[in-house]
């Protein structure tokens, strides 16, 4: 049975921002068949998964119909969310990253994909190790070299590059430090890198 609460278009102005429930046991909740679970978890993340979805795709319409299949899939996927493993954030941003991807390789081509690829990497301005690894995000190299982050570098990176968050923002939703969420991030950066250029990307070469 679908929710009530997926009828009808994105509400793209509620805030994932406002009062509600602790979002591990709302998923808990959801996985149970909690409609209402599910709208609280709706109203708490929508805004950013929305956000994130449209910094991938780049298009407002398409981006409105991979968020409905996102919250689709989190409907019927919620009891796979593994708190052991993570925020209930970070878990939600990345099935929302998967999924916007696999609609950018279904619809483009090789060539469109590319530019969308290389316009959101200009956007970037940091140092040359986050230009790095936000140039090649969506590589398969880069899925691969994830793999060689603790877990706690990985969340973190997973909240700041395909959530959208800040360093403050990282470190409220992780519950930790500032400094400890830009040392996280910072870290796994660099460890990203060695593993790309250990995997034969070239830093150099753009």
């Amino acid at each position: 049975m679908v929710p009530s609460s997926m009828h009808g278009p994105v509400t793209h102005g509620v805030s994932d921002s406002a009062p509600g429930f602790d979002l591990s046991d709302l998923l808990r909740r959801t996985a149970d068949g909690d409609q209402e679970a599910f709208a609280s978890v709706y109203a708490q993340t929508c805004k950013r998964v929305y956000g994130l979805v449209l910094r991938v795709i780049k298009n407002a319409a398409i981006t409105a119909e991979v968020v409905q299949e996102v919250y689709l899939m989190l409907w019927t996927t919620a009891g796979q969310f593994d708190a052991g493993r993570g925020s209930p954030q970070s878990w939600i941003f990345t099935l929302a990253h998967r999924r916007a991807v696999d609609r950018v390789r279904s619809e483009q081509s090789a060539t469109g994909r590319d530019t969308a690829y290389s316009q959101r990497a200009a956007a970037v301005k940091e140092d040359s190790i986050e230009e790095t690894v936000h140039h090649t995000l969506m590589s398969e190299s880069v899925r691969k070299c994830l793999a060689s982050l603790t877990e706690r570098q990985a969340e973190a990176i997973n909240l700041a590059y395909y959530g959208g968050l800040t360093y403050v923002e990282v470190a409220e939703t992780l519950q930790i430090k500032l400094p400890t969420a830009k040392s996280r991030i910072q870290a796994g950066l660099t460890r990203l890198r060695d593993a790309l250029e250990a995997d034969g990307y070239d830093s150099h070469s753009r």
